[in-house]
């Protein structure tokens, strides 16, 4: 070893006044460290980030009446609940929901993104404090017979014990540590938003697909009624041709048009399956698991009532909102990063310890030694490098507020979207059962004339196809409105800032 750990040993031998003072100088380092570090760290340099205003508008729609739905009335600035498919007063979609939430693997995983963002943000706070490290040391060792042995034996051959404490800081003399800490804040609260808007869409996701099993449920029911009616019309004709009635064309057409009503069965018991499959992913299970829960449209119930937001604070509920801001408040961190990189680094390290040829006599007052170091670098050439890096920097923050301005955008299309589609579906309702109750009337005369004999084939096929077309719409159009229900408290953020219990619902709804 070289002239340091000799002068260490030498120092043990200059009486205790010296011994000491060293004694007090172990415990005076990491205190200095900290006060010297403390007297270097200033303000943080870079942009501070400020939250975007929201956009200066009261309504989402262009007409100043427009945010209405005929038959459902709308509630401003009411409190959306937590567990907003409550609402639909179906308790079998309660329950799936509430087991999607529990076993859904994608929400699992999103909760684990965000606890791996939460511990990198403990991780770059750590930077902020000094690093400290022991060391212990033992060696063996000859000093050449020509050179003078620093021991007062003048042994040439001795053991060496070196014991120490080091503690190293990097000074944060402009900020460039806490912007990264607050960078690494910014994306954990990024991932949490993200997590949110992960089970918003679990939650609308499996409502929808209760709601579409209900749909098709109720359209094989329908399918198979008309089938059924049109095979009664067929044994009457096919008895009236046997009594010479009626030709045997017609039999032929009444019996093509029940093949045809038949074909529609097939791709809807199909798509039925499908919908069950789906609802076993949704809910964390293998296809070959299906839920116990099954639906049609008479299992839910429209709101009494429909919330709707304010403008100014759908950019507060809204999950992905929230995730652009965040991940725009990251970024703008990371301009005082890289300007603070540009600047010149200060870094202290001390360490304090003892050595002794003895194991035994490490905690003797002569064996202490201790050091105390500063550094200051600044790069004076690197082609540019870091003045690229701020650049760069700064140029992600402007893509991430444009990213952030499109998400608001989006988000107020999607409620202007969402209160349209609900006016029109309430018109759509109407219209389809209107039409199915005149279809049903019109097929009710047609069977009576089929009955006393009186028979219009084209008219009999036209009232038979009119009847399946509107009940089938007429089941299109109430599913429709229930998923723009869905899509209404997916688009106004489903209440997620109320899970806690920090203000209560609105119990008209």
């Amino acid at each position: 070893m070289g002239g340091d750990w000799q002068r260490a040993l030498a120092s043990g031998s200059r009486g205790s006044g010296r011994a000491q003072a060293r004694s007090h100088a172990r415990l005076l380092i990491v205190s200095g460290l900290l006060f010297v570090s403390q007297a270097l760290t200033g303000c943080a340099v870079g942009p501070d980030f400020k939250p975007q205003a929201p956009p200066d508008t009261s309504r989402y729609l262009s007409d100043p009446a427009g945010d209405r739905v005929p038959g459902h009335p709308i509630v401003h600035n009411a409190e959306i609940p937590p567990q907003w498919w409550e609402l639909f007063r179906s308790p079998a979609l309660n329950r799936i929901v509430e087991d999607g939430i529990e076993h859904n693997s994608d929400l699992a995983a999103a909760e684990a993104a965000v606890r791996v963002a939460q511990a990198n943000a403990l991780v770059q706070r750590g930077a902020l404090f000094p690093s400290v490290a022991g060391n212990f040391d033992s060696t063996r060792q000859q000093v050449a017979v020509q050179l003078s042995s620093p021991l007062e034996s003048g042994a040439n051959i001795f053991n060496l014990h070196t014991g120490q404490v080091t503690v190293s800081y990097i000074a944060d003399v402009w900020g460039g540590t806490r912007r990264m800490v607050e960078s690494a804040d910014a994306q954990a609260e990024m991932r949490a938003f993200q997590r949110e808007g992960v089970y918003l869409t679990l939650a609308s996701n499996i409502a929808l697909a209760a709601i579409e099993e209900g749909r098709l449920r109720g359209q094989i029911a329908a399918t198979r009624r008309v089938i059924g009616l049109q095979s009664e019309v067929l044994r009457l004709l096919k008895r009236q041709q046997e009594q010479g009635q009626i030709a045997l064309t017609d039999v032929a057409a009444q019996e093509t048009a029940v093949a045809q009503t038949r074909l529609l069965l097939p791709p809807l018991e199909k798509q039925l399956a499908q919908q069950r499959h789906l609802l076993s992913f949704l809910t964390g299970r293998l296809s070959s698991d299906a839920p116990g829960e099954t639906f049609n449209l008479g299992s839910f119930r429209m709101p009494r009532r429909l919330p709707l937001s304010l403008p100014a604070d759908l950019v507060r509920q809204r999950p992905d909102i929230r995730a652009a801001e965040a991940n725009l408040h990251a970024t703008n961190a990371t301009i005082g990063v890289a300007i603070a990189n540009r600047l010149p680094q200060i870094s202290l390290t001390g360490n304090v310890g003892a050595a002794a040829t003895r194991f035994t006599e490490l905690a003797t007052p002569g064996a202490g030694l201790w050091m105390l170091a500063g550094n200051a670098a600044q790069t004076i050439f690197d082609a540019g490098a870091l003045e690229n890096k701020q650049r760069a920097a700064e140029e992600e923050t402007n893509q991430s507020l444009a990213q952030y301005r499109s998400t608001v955008l989006a988000a107020f299309q999607n409620v202007a979207d969402v209160l349209r589609a609900l006016q029109a579906g309430t018109r759509a309702i109407s219209a389809a059962t209107d039409a199915e109750r005149s279809a049903s009337e019109s097929i009710a005369l047609v069977r009576k004339q089929v009955d006393q004999g009186q028979i219009s084939v084209p008219l009999l096929l036209a009232a038979q196809q009119a009847y399946l077309q509107t009940s089938l719409a007429r089941l299109d159009a109430q599913a429709a409105q229930l998923a723009n229900t869905v899509a209404l408290f997916q688009a106004l953020g489903g209440g997620w800032w109320n899970r806690d219990g920090h203000s209560k619902p609105d119990q008209s709804l």
